[in-house]
């Protein structure tokens, strides 16, 4: 039985026309890729029931999940039941025999990745896959997750890219259809920042959004994140499911550090280049192999400027189920302090233009890997406020003004015993007294001056007393 056209169709215009193109010209073997709730299985539907297709193979099409095959027997098995023949041990020879005596056929086999992913079925199932394309008339899709091909066939070219997600007018236009138009168009932005324009991620959530309005839905998010859209049953309605199933392919248990990478850039919106990969000296063992299977399964994505990145409704999954750890984050915080550093000492050099281009295209991944620090008893507290000193000083030179973490901070001094690092702060803090009011700076400044007692740095303290008694 074939699946249900898909009722509505979004922002694919131009994948299903590029899809559409070879099978014109002959029978096509085109692979749809992209991680999951990307609107794989969707596209494959639309042209599975296109017009042109349907005239063109009439009964001869074919739609099988290959979601319970774990081999390459189970597989042709698989296939032979939608071709209506008698179970067998190994249909295998009367599958390929049936293709290749029949008419012309369009076989579309989704989630393949299922059962070509782990090695010891891999090869076969290659194998299989190029003895189907030596048929000329048949027509072979395949949807995977991940952004790599199967190997031994012959695909056509040139490759459809792996999905994207939709354009925002797209993504406006699926949630408005869905959910209807009355709604504040502020919270319905707001909601579809959440999905990072993810097809599955705006489904399910522009049908909440329609039962319950986007204010409630809002608030559930910020209790739940990507559980609230996680209420289905199977990887087409649940997208925690889909993106555990990512990360349970055997390519990321190939490189098992490579979740750990995934857990990082959970707090990293901004991303990172691969110079930071390389130069902030993570404990993560062979962090580009990471960077790779990561990429190779989808879970993550290089942007325009070549940021390894992820999108929001996996960032938020990980950090939910999965979220990095201090030892983990404390490398990206040392690595920031030293260009926070380099900048305050050589801000108007050419070394200094380089930390502001670094700085600047890490400014919101600075404020969370701060933040991870600022908590009473921590052990990265002190440097956590150092770099919250500096950071805020770097955003008001930027005309960002100061951060507001630096309140935070003014609350959690009492639980430090850094004599220099409560020196260092208050000076920060009196020197930006002009973007920001100061609640009894008096005893701030007696504060101040005690700390001066216990260690010995006349420049800071010079630094500190200019703008006191100016």
């Amino acid at each position: 039985m074939l699946p249900a056209e898909p009722k509505i169709f979004y922002g694919r215009e131009l994948e299903l026309a590029y899809i559409l193109s070879p099978f014109r010209q002959g029978s096509p073997r085109i692979a749809i890729l992209g991680t999951g709730g990307m609107g794989k299985t969707s596209l494959a539907g639309a042209v599975l029931h296109h017009k042109e297709i349907t005239t063109k193979y009439q009964g001869n099409r074919f739609f099988v999940t290959c979601d319970t095959a774990s081999s390459k027997v189970e597989l042709a098995n698989l296939i032979g039941a939608h071709l209506g023949m008698k179970p067998g041990k190994d249909l295998t020879q009367a599958v390929l025999q049936h293709f290749s005596d029949g008419p012309p056929t369009f076989l579309i086999l989704d989630n393949l990745e299922t059962v070509w992913e782990p090695a010891e079925s891999r090869k076969e199932v290659e194998e299989f896959l190029s003895l189907l394309t030596d048929i000329t008339s048949l027509a072979l899709m395949i949807t995977m997750r991940g952004a790599e091909r199967p190997s031994k066939v012959q695909w056509t070219r040139p490759f459809l890219l792996p999905l994207e997600p939709l354009s925002q007018e797209a993504a406006h236009k699926m949630f408005v259809d869905i959910a209807g138009d009355g709604h504040s168009m502020e919270e319905m932005d707001q909601v579809l920042g959440l999905t990072d324009n993810m097809p599955l991620s705006i489904n399910l959530l522009a049908h909440m959004v329609d039962a319950e309005g986007c204010t409630a839905i809002l608030l559930r998010w910020q209790e739940g994140q990507t559980s609230v859209i996680s209420e289905g049953c199977d990887r087409r309605s649940n997208l925690e499911l889909s993106i555990l199933l990512s990360l349970a392919s055997p390519r990321i248990a190939s490189t098992p550090h490579s979740q750990e990478l995934l857990s990082l850039l959970s707090i990293l919106p901004d991303g990172l280049s691969d110079a930071e990969l390389k130069q902030s000296k993570f404990t993560i063992q062979d962090i580009l192999e990471c960077k790779r299977a990561l990429l190779r399964t989808a879970l993550a994505y290089t942007d325009d400027h070549k940021r390894l990145k992820a999108l929001v409704p996996i960032r938020e999954y990980m950090r939910k189920k999965f979220p990095p750890t201090d030892h983990m984050i404390r490398p990206l915080l040392k690595h920031f302090q030293e260009l926070l550093q380099v900048y305050r000492a050589d801000g108007g050099k050419q070394s200094g233009a380089l930390c502001i281009e670094r700085l600047t295209s890490n400014y919101t991944n600075i404020l969370n890997v701060i933040q991870n620090g600022l908590r009473p008893g921590h052990p990265d507290l002190a440097d956590s406020i150092y770099c919250t000193t500096d950071f805020s000083r770097f955003s008001e030179l930027r005309g960002r003004g100061a951060i507001p973490l630096m309140d935070e901070v003014i609350l959690l001094l009492p639980h430090s015993g850094d004599h220099h690092m409560k020196a260092y702060f208050m000076t920060e803090l009196f020197n930006s007294r002009k973007s920001r009011s100061i609640s009894h700076p008096e005893t701030i400044i007696a504060e101040t001056f005690e700390q001066f007692n216990n260690f010995n740095d006349p420049n800071l303290k010079c630094v500190f007393t200019l703008p006191v008694y100016r």
